[in-house]
């Protein structure tokens, strides 16, 4: 009875899959997916950074008394260096040492020394907008639609850039600094999602890693130095801007997800979206076809619940452990200490991990599976950080390029486990409360930016916040083998298909450890049709 269910459930996404590949599953549509994809992934990167180098403190002094030259050796960077008893301890002008002339939001404002809290405020208003915004944007893609919602993610970044080159208010930034973090994350996951969604599952990886890997590591390679020879923190934002407007034409050129047009049971502009990629692709298909389809979805989607929201999946028991299994481990995976350098350098530090991580990913995650490359690297990050915490025991070992090294490998592990595991995340959840629960699981990351303060400030006297981390790593990879195998597996479309998802393996289970052959779902696809 059991393996009766297991077919029932998973029959509407193999019609999926199966109509897909007569209409095409990677040709001329989705290539011109990927190339725009892309092209937003690599202006979303450039939007992301850009926080890192509009609003960077650049060194400064006070200049109250003092001429427009380089500072004395002894001066403050908030008080005056000539004081007396008619003169104000408070400082009224600034001079800043720019990096490489590059005048930032804060110079410009000088929102520095007592001043210094209004960006902290800014700061703790976008991340309280990410930690709101993630999980309803999911859950707006997950009603209304994946392209549109990428759009209005798109169209609110237009907005939020206007408003800060063309409002200085501290209400006003305080509002745009919640937009850009309501809306920061979409780009990133629900481009994500369409990948996953249109592209065979031979090569999710492949493009994934293309998208988010090649694109990403340019951004962040390129952005520093656009901003260095733009000059000023205004025309940098003005050209990012620019580029974004052409985005809402992606209404034009992208489908809406048949995947997710069928698991809300829209099967009119599911059609429609499927004639659109046959007809991009140059294929010929009979309407008897079509319609011949949605009868078959209809039938596998008799009882299934329409309107699913995250709260159903926690009535489902193998889910809800999914589910907080996939929580812990993105908060764990997410963890990073921080190297007090120029932002400009920093970010071109990160950047040189990027671009060898996803090439880790394309070789290795189709090899041994979703599960095994999971539990590998969580376990090689619980070895780095049992080793960085021995070696940051010696305070003599804190050296800033000792700290760097460290970082760089770190980033090399925390950029693998982003790209493989939000893969394995797409593939391990249902269509229906997809966006949503991936909302929920970049909220979940937020959270890790704040775990090393906390950490660090318990664990002054007798443990190094990288070895705590450690040892959670370590129970992570646990946890992990509880998780099913992925790789070559369909898509699963309800909440019954995620609740039945291998659920037949056990926690040894590792695909590499198996003959590779086609996937169980298509291969057991026939057996109802021999019955009858």
């Amino acid at each position: 009875m059991q393996q009766v269910l297991k077919l029932y459930v998973n029959n509407t996404m193999l019609e999926v899959d199966k109509m897909l590949e007569k209409c095409g599953d990677f040709n001329r549509q989705q290539l011109i997916m990927l190339l725009l994809s892309s092209l937003i992934n690599l202006l979303s990167a450039l939007h992301d950074i850009s926080y890192a180098i509009v609003y960077t403190v650049p060194k400064h002094w006070c200049a109250d008394g003092l001429g427009s030259g380089p500072p004395p050796p002894n001066a403050d960077e908030c008080k005056p260096f000539y004081t007396n008893s008619s003169t104000s301890d408070s400082c009224k002008e600034y001079n800043y040492d720019h990096y490489m002339g590059f005048q930032s939001f804060v110079s410009e404002m000088n929102w520095i020394c007592d001043k210094a809290w209004k960006e902290k405020l800014g700061n703790y208003v976008a991340h309280a907008g990410l930690a709101i915004g993630s999980p309803v944007m999911g859950y707006l893609s997950d009603r209304l639609g994946r392209v549109p919602i990428l759009v209005f993610a798109n169209v609110m970044t237009i907005l939020d850039n206007f408003l800060t080159i063309f409002g200085i208010s501290l209400e006003l930034f305080c509002v745009v600094q919640f937009i850009t973090g309501f809306v920061v994350i979409s780009n990133f996951s629900i481009i994500c999602i369409i990948i996953v969604e249109y592209m065979r599952p031979s090569l999710r990886t492949v493009c994934l890693s293309i998208c988010y890997g090649f694109f990403l590591c340019l951004g962040m390679i390129i952005t520093p130095w656009i901003a260095i020879l733009l000059g000023s923190w205004r025309r940098f934002m003005l050209l990012e801007m620019l580029p974004i407007i052409l985005i809402p034409f992606f209404f034009y050129f992208v489908p809406e997800s048949v995947q997710w047009l069928i698991s809300r049971q829209k099967y009119d502009l599911a059609i429609e979206s499927l004639r659109r990629v046959a007809k991009i692709n140059g294929r010929q298909i009979d309407d008897s076809v079509y319609e011949e389809f949605i009868e078959d979805c209809k039938i596998n989607q008799k009882n299934t619940k329409t309107n699913p929201n995250l709260l159903h999946l926690f009535r489902m028991p193998r889910l809800r452990r999914t589910l907080l299994i996939l929580l812990f481990e993105f908060n764990i995976v997410n963890y990073r200490y921080e190297v007090e350098i120029s932002p400009f350098v920093f970010i071109s530090l990160t950047a040189t991990a990027v671009l060898p991580s996803s090439l880790a990913a394309i070789v290795l995650q189709d090899r041994i599976g979703r599960k095994g490359l999971a539990f590998t690297i969580v376990i090689l990050m619980c070895i780095f950080l049992l080793v960085s915490g021995v070696v940051f025991s010696s305070t003599a070992n804190r050296s800033r390029r000792v700290l760097v090294t460290f970082y760089v490998i770190g980033s090399f592990f925390h950029n693998l486990a982003l790209g493989s595991n939000t893969l394995y995340s797409l593939e391990l959840l249902p269509t229906c409360i997809r966006g949503q629960a991936l909302g929920v699981l970049a909220t979940m990351a937020l959270t890790a930016q704040i775990c090393p303060y906390c950490i660090f400030d318990m664990c002054q006297i007798f443990l190094l916040p990288e070895i705590l981390v450690g040892v959670l790593a370590l129970l992570v990879a646990g946890l992990i083998l509880l998780l099913p195998e992925t790789l070559d597996r369909t898509l699963p479309c309800s909440l019954e298909d995620g609740e039945q998802l291998g659920i037949n393996d056990h926690w040894y289970t590792f695909r590499c450890m198996e003959k590779r052959t086609q996937t169980e779902e298509l291969d057991s696809s026939l057996a109802p049709q021999n019955q009858m």
